[in-house]
């Protein structure tokens, strides 16, 4: 089976097993400013524990201007639980400042603008383009990410650009940003990192990485 061939039975198969492909971080339908926040915290924090913070920082910080406004200190206040909360107070702050100053508050619509912000990867950028302004071939090369494809075959490296890349020549560009929200699923319910139960999963058969 050809890698190309590997990975449509792969989007198949778990578009069947999860067939509703959302992200995990709690946001406002359609808010970019939300999901935008939301993820530049659950950097080496779990998705649960910012849906945790994010309603309180959303009532008190709404949009770009009042988020700009605040002082680090105070938006640390909100997010002190998520880790790192001190330099992702300040890229916060500085990132609403250069929304309102660039970009008139608002989120941009492209990798390369979005990627000029303080404390946002490509990571996060994908992940609003695919959420938000529906882009073809977004692919959100997370930890869950890498870890599947390089495991099925589709990919044969760590690095979260080169899969990036390596996956948008194999997966149709109009699955590719759902199919990166159910490896989530899937790496959480199935692939587990330490012990993946390759016996309970709809992909053993095209798994090279399959264990007995």
């Amino acid at each position: 089976m050809t890698k190309k061939a590997r990975a449509a039975e792969a989007v198949a198969r778990l578009a069947t097993r999860y067939p509703d492909a959302i992200c995990s971080l709690d946001y406002s339908s359609r808010n970019a400013f939300q999901l935008l926040v939301a993820t530049r915290l659950s950097a080496q924090c779990t998705d649960a524990r910012v849906n945790l913070v994010t309603p309180a920082l959303f009532a008190r910080f709404p949009d770009a201007a009042a988020l700009a406004a605040a002082t680090p200190e105070e938006v640390e206040t909100y997010i002190r639980s998520c880790g790192l909360y001190k330099t992702k107070a300040r890229d916060l702050v500085a990132m609403a400042g250069q929304l309102m100053e660039r970009h008139g508050g608002e989120v941009p619509n492209t990798i390369e603008a979005l990627t000029a912000l303080s404390g946002v990867g490509r990571k996060t950028a994908n992940l609003v383009c695919g959420d938000i302004f529906d882009m073809p071939g977004a692919v959100v090369a997370d930890t869950h990410c890498i870890r599947i494809t390089n495991r099925l075959g589709l990919c044969n490296t760590k690095d979260p650009r080169k899969v990036e890349d390596q996956l948008r020549a194999l997966l149709p560009p109009d699955e590719s940003n759902d199919f990166c929200h159910r490896l989530v699923l899937f790496g959480r319910d199935v692939c587990d990192a330490r012990k993946p139960r390759c016996e309970a999963c709809p992909l053993a058969d095209i798994c090279p990485s399959k264990t007995t």
